[in-house]
């Protein structure tokens, strides 16, 4: 599919634009909550490839903070949602773990805008997503996923430990609820859009 430029077979004339269509990608550390956010946004049933932990994952992957976690995504989370009559966002998310990384590049290929859900407790595991999107020049923004018991930081201070650039969005969330990754996607969307507009100017200059 040419996202971006959806053309359903079908159409008469006279009758309303096809929609839009956006590849989305969803990056972040192992257990972060990529999973549930898919699930709780999609209007489909989201497609999951996820398995039981092995006890050889437990001896190599970071496990800290999410000892409870007894699964984890192999391959990738889909699912869709309308933003619009005229949007739909496609969104795909990607395996958290290091050693399935390589799927990055396929999964990367047409998206036009990312989101890396962060977990405070564990900073330092968006680091690997923030620095694939940005030498790609995807626009992304981060989204605080706000895990019951974890301790609140300024969102400044956040920006700061992730020495994040000022026009970076960074956006608070809770993966569980529908309406609050729908306002993360509809930031992340916002952000696109201003970065293409900016491109455009740029341009011109």
């Amino acid at each position: 599919m040419d996202y971006g430029a959806y053309d359903p077979v079908g159409g008469q004339p006279g009758s309303p634009p096809p929609p839009r269509a956006i590849k989305i990608l969803l990056a972040g550390g192992f257990g972060v909550g990529k999973t549930t956010l898919v699930g709780a946004v999609s209007e489909i049933k989201p497609l999951r490839t996820e398995e039981l932990l092995s006890e050889g994952s437990l001896r190599t992957d970071r496990t800290e903070g999410v000892e409870a976690k007894t699964t984890t995504t192999v391959a990738m989370d889909f699912g869709r949602i309308s933003l619009r009559r005229d949007l739909v966002l496609y969104l795909f998310g990607t395996p958290g773990q290091q050693r399935f990384w390589f799927m990055w590049d396929e999964l990367a290929i047409g998206a036009l805008g990312a989101v890396v859900l962060a977990d405070t407790r564990r900073l330092a595991d968006s680091f690997p997503a923030i620095d694939y999107f940005e030498r790609r020049e995807i626009p992304f923004i981060i989204a605080l996923n706000c895990f019951d018991g974890a301790r609140r930081y300024a969102i400044e201070d956040v920006r700061m430990a992730l020495d994040l650039e000022p026009g970076i969005p960074m956006v608070l969330c809770d993966a569980r609820s529908r309406e609050s990754s729908k306002e993360v996607l509809i930031a992340l969307v916002e952000h696109v859009l201003a970065t293409a507009s900016q491109e455009a100017v740029s341009g011109i200059a």
